[in-house]
């Protein structure tokens, strides 16, 4: 028996990365997977690589429509949402002189406003059967700030904020509210980082190494299964114990 058998997750940006790795993690366990993604074709690749009754969908969590409709989708499709896993994301890294308004808008839009979307939603449908559990990906960037980040590491603090007012707002309903501060992890967004700013990065983890995507599925796992049932408001760190 695994630890979400019968359960449905719903992840968003779960193409690729992080959401990906989740996705694989949570199918091993016995889910079954909607994923949201901008990119369709993307998201039906990855979908196909767990099952055959993985649900891909089109979704941009900036729209409220999108985001409602992929919930929607993921209860018509297998009758109810367990599991909603808030980690779509981008980054417009510049400085303040340099980041022009569009860029801070956009960020802000699909980190915070796209959790907010998702959250919001999952919450309505998992009040009416009393269970659920939601899980917001922020970043470590939320609890330092990063140069050339003011965009990215205000999203990602308001996600914190918005993890603990929404986990009081439904508890009493039996629905739980997470999040995960994901840092250094080796994605191919981080990746694509000039090798002297990730040799900077990585040396200021006590565990000298960068994380892997499935090191953040396993503490979205035990978050999202009935192991964690008494937690909810908290956020978890999984970084190597940089920044501790």
């Amino acid at each position: 028996m695994g630890l979400l058998d019968g359960k449905i997750a719903v992840i968003t940006g779960g193409a690729q990365g992080i959401g990906l790795a989740i996705a694989h993690r949570f199918h091993s366990e016995g889910a079954r997977i909607v994923l949201g993604d901008l990119d369709l074709d993307a998201t039906r690749a990855a979908a196909g690589s767990l099952s055959a009754d993985s649900l891909a969908i089109r979704c941009d969590v900036t729209r409220s429509a999108d985001v409602e409709a992929l919930i929607a989708g993921a209860v018509d499709a297998f009758g109810s949402i367990d599991i909603m896993i808030n980690n779509a994301g981008i980054t417009r890294d510049a400085t303040m002189r340099k980041m022009t308004e569009a860029d801070f808008d956009q960020v802000i839009a699909v980190h915070l406003k796209g959790c907010w979307n998702g959250t919001r939603f999952a919450a309505a449908r998992m009040r009416e059967q009393e269970s659920g559990s939601i899980v917001n990906m922020s970043s470590i960037s939320a609890k330092v700030g990063f140069f050339g980040q003011t965009n990215y590491s205000a999203a990602k603090a308001g996600i914190v904020g918005l993890t603990k007012a929404a986990a009081k707002e439904v508890a009493s309903a039996g629905v739980r509210v997470n999040a995960i501060q994901p840092g250094l992890i080796r994605t191919a967004m981080t990746e694509a980082m000039p090798k002297d700013i990730w040799d900077q990065k990585l040396a200021e983890v006590p565990m000298r190494r960068a994380g892997e995507p499935d090191e953040v599925a396993s503490v979205a796992l035990f978050l999202a299964s009935d192991l964690s049932s008494y937690v909810t408001g908290t956020v978890t760190e999984v970084t190597g114990g940089r920044y501790m």
